[in-house]
């Protein structure tokens, strides 16, 4: 854990490859990324899931296993909202997680509630995340804790001002990075690391500055979301069609 938590020191922000299976895994090594991290809409995706904490957390801990045993790369999982509303199970779920050689986890503070993603109160979250961190704590787990704020996300008007009060409470609560999916001008994520000391996450979006600019700003962490898995998918849909609609199979081999 401690080798991952200092890739989140270094100047240039590194990036973490998203991954939902083995054969991924592998390729993200193979392409010399320095750590993985699971998509939850990728995974649920290849399972037949919508993304939302749809598939049970067994089916989830599967999928970890077979990522796990097929790279020696530091692996985070994405937890979503923790399967659960009570710390004690979510706690037991990162120590099922951590067994398997995980050391990091991306924890969100919204929940999908009939296809509706809403923010969780803030302080309802930051004594969730502690309660979490404690439990932890009590059955010595190490584990670095990425908290997801959603508050850019879901397109709030104050978006910058929510997700400066959530990072506080939740740096207090004890989360070791943040992590803000959709953030993408560059005031907004200077406002955010000049007021705030956790390790920024940003992800790949259409807009966002290239990895010289967000080290300048601060910025720690590059994910990609599920891009990389629809942007295979796609791929892969438009070559099965072709092969379908031209009749021969150079789709396949050209």
């Amino acid at each position: 854990m401690q080798a991952f938590k200092q890739l989140h020191q270094q100047t240039t922000p590194f990036l973490l490859a998203n991954v939902w299976d083995a054969a991924s895994a592998k390729a993200a090594q193979q392409a010399g990324y320095q750590a993985l991290g699971t998509s939850s809409a990728a995974v649920a995706s290849v399972l037949g899931y919508e993304d939302g904490e749809q598939m049970a957390f067994e089916e989830l801990l599967f999928m970890v296993t077979r990522i796990s045993k097929a790279t020696d790369l530091p692996l985070s999982v994405d937890i979503e909202a923790g399967y659960s509303r009570d710390p004690q199970q979510i706690a037991q779920f990162i120590e099922k997680l951590a067994e398997l050689g995980v050391v990091g986890i991306n924890f969100e503070d919204s929940v999908v509630i009939n296809a509706t993603r809403t923010l969780t109160d803030s302080d309802e979250f930051a004594t969730r995340l502690k309660a979490v961190r404690h439990h932890l704590a009590t059955q010595q787990t190490n584990m670095f804790i990425n908290v997801r704020c959603d508050a850019f996300l879901l397109g709030l008007d104050n978006a910058r001002e929510e997700a400066l009060h959530r990072a506080q409470q939740y740096q207090q609560a004890g989360a070791d990075g943040l992590f803000l999916p959709c953030i993408t001008e560059n005031a907004d994520i200077l406002a955010i690391t000049n007021a705030c000391s956790l390790p920024l996450n940003v992800m790949a979006m259409p807009g966002l500055s290239d990895v010289n600019t967000l080290a300048g700003l601060g910025v720690k962490r590059i994910s990609m979301g599920n891009f990389a898995f629809e942007k295979a998918h796609t791929h892969l849909t438009d070559m099965l069609t072709q092969i379908r609609s031209q009749g021969s199979f150079t789709a396949l081999f050209g």
